[in-house]
């Protein structure tokens, strides 16, 4: 890197190395035992990167990385960044052919693994010559550790710019195969800036992190944008509802994503009613639509809790439209607005503009937008068009700007010729006092072409007729499910995105 392009670097690494010459010793990293301040993260990225590169890997190289929540994994993100690399998040529950996809989509070098993960790549056909693992013996750990302790470790510059690829984010699949948005320095660093402006990131916030870091909501959307600001973090590895409601009341955090399914769990928690939610200042959800009945009884249970509803896809780093604590109570089903960095129209199926009420697809187009997808150029032809970005999301906007998400273009049925949205189904049903969860799709059906179908998680004994009797008295005749089934549980990725598709499948 020459002079000039080092002193003007601003890739994500950067954020940290900026934070750490500004907050020094303070706080900036948790994970179970383990605590990191900022200088020393900072040293511990610098000794990863140096060692990935020492592996034989070179700018550009694919970097898998295959593990649950940990410190390690924030450490393994930062360092291919800093190295040069491309990092690879992968979902941790895929296995065998979905693991395997991505291997060979991405072309991956090397990937970085949990030991207690490791012995599922044994079955996988593409599985790179390198594997590192992030924890335990002989691990990134160690390299990271010794390097965090040592004053004189060295600095790494890769001679990255900001138009460089630093990440290839999949999107989660859950209406196709999974698709990596090619995601450069510069998109995200500009993500984190319309995070830290729209989501009212502090210093103070002590946050508490248990969503999948895989996942771009948890890694972008909070733990880099947070690092940005200087304040501290908690990762934990799993997400267990009885932990979090006990961390949220003893330990005084003060900021908390969680996906809807989350919440959910959380309101319907037996330690919910005694134990609240703690010093919690600002609750954010979003990767998925939140039930507005949900969203009420949170509120009623933290009256002084400020909930913003965040919006956007992989594709866009992922934050599009945020609604803020003060716009809840008028427009409490919106998105918000755009972010920052985000100019969004709403537009029919020939491009046009459509009035404010109308429903239509949102497109986009911003700084934080990906780079296309990786090896699928036709893909990314269609997905750009007449330079904005569509999103496959259908949506109506007041007058006002306030974005309202109607559904997925493809979550949309069609029953007897009428286009019906399954979240307006799913709200009526959530408003029942025995619906624990509920998802709606269309299926295949011999009179209507696609019957209105819920799937219903249920908290107490209740009758198909009393929930059909319940959305009937709320909903348009051709709106009612015509057939209601009862599921012990959702298929949800995990990062909590329901899987609609495989509710579509003919039941065996």
């Amino acid at each position: 890197m020459d002079n000039l392009a080092s002193a003007r670097s601003n890739t994500v690494d950067d954020v940290l190395r900026r934070s750490a010459s500004r907050f020094g010793e303070r706080t900036a990293l948790r994970f179970e035992e383990r605590v990191w301040s900022f200088v020393e993260l900072d040293r511990a990225v610098d000794a990863v990167a140096a060692h990935l590169l020492s592996l034989g890997l070179e700018p550009g190289s694919r970097v898998a990385s295959y593990g649950l929540n940990s410190d390690l994994y924030v450490v393994g993100f930062l360092a291919c960044s800093r190295a040069g690399l491309v990092h690879v998040p992968i979902n941790s529950g895929l296995v065998a052919r979905e693991l395997d996809y991505l291997l060979r989509q991405s072309g991956s070098s090397a990937v970085l693994v949990d030991p207690a993960m490791r012995d599922r790549l044994t079955d996988v056909e593409h599985v790179p010559s390198l594997v590192v693992p992030l924890r335990g013996d002989d691990s990134l750990l160690q390299v990271a550790l010794a390097g965090a302790a040592d004053p004189k470790t060295p600095q790494v510059f890769s001679g990255s710019s900001d138009d460089t690829v630093v990440q290839l984010l999949y999107t989660s699949g859950t209406t196709s195969a999974p698709k990596g948005a090619v995601m450069t320095h510069r998109a995200l660093v500009s993500e984190y800036l319309s995070c830290v402006t729209a989501l009212d990131f502090a210093e103070d916030d002590e946050a508490l992190h248990v969503m999948p870091l895989y996942h771009s909501a948890q890694m972008h959307v909070f733990v880099l944008p947070g690092l940005m600001v200087g304040s501290s973090s908690t990762i934990v590895e799993k997400p267990d509802p009885t932990d979090i409601l006990r961390r949220l009341s003893d330990d005084e955090h003060r900021s908390f994503f969680a996906a809807p399914t989350l919440w959910v769990a959380l309101a319907n928690h037996p330690d919910f009613d005694e134990r609240g939610l703690g010093q919690l200042r600002k609750a954010y959800y979003g990767a998925s639509i939140m039930p507005v009945p949900v969203l009420q009884r949170l509120q009623a249970k933290a009256p002084e809790l400020g909930f913003y509803n965040c919006f956007g896809q992989s594709e866009i780093g992922p934050l599009a439209t945020v609604l803020r604590p003060d716009e809840h109570e008028a427009r409490p089903d919106s998105a918000g607005r755009p972010v920052l960095f985000v100019e969004a129209r709403v537009v029919d199926t020939d491009g046009n503009d459509v009035p404010p009420g109308e429903q239509g697809e949102i497109v986009y187009r911003s700084p934080q937008l990906c780079d296309g997808y990786w090896d699928k150029p036709e893909e990314s032809a269609a997905a750009f068009v007449d330079g904005w970005f569509h999103s496959g999301d259908l949506v109506r906007r007041d007058a006002a700007g306030y974005v309202f998400v109607v559904d997925r273009i493809k979550d949309v049925i069609n029953t007897g010729g009428v286009l019906v949205a399954s979240r307006e189904i799913e709200d009526a049903l959530y408003t029942h006092p025995a619906v624990a969860e509920v998802a709606v799709v269309g299926v295949p059906d011999e009179k209507w072409g696609e019957a209105v179908t819920a799937y219903v998680v249920s908290k107490e004994h209740v009758t198909s007729d009393a929930l059909v009797d319940h959305a009937r008295s709320q909903l348009a005749a051709f709106k009612v499910p015509k057939r209601i089934e009862f599921v012990d549980d959702l298929p949800r990725n995990a990062s909590g995105k329901i899987l609609k598709r495989q509710l579509r499948q003919p039941r065996q």
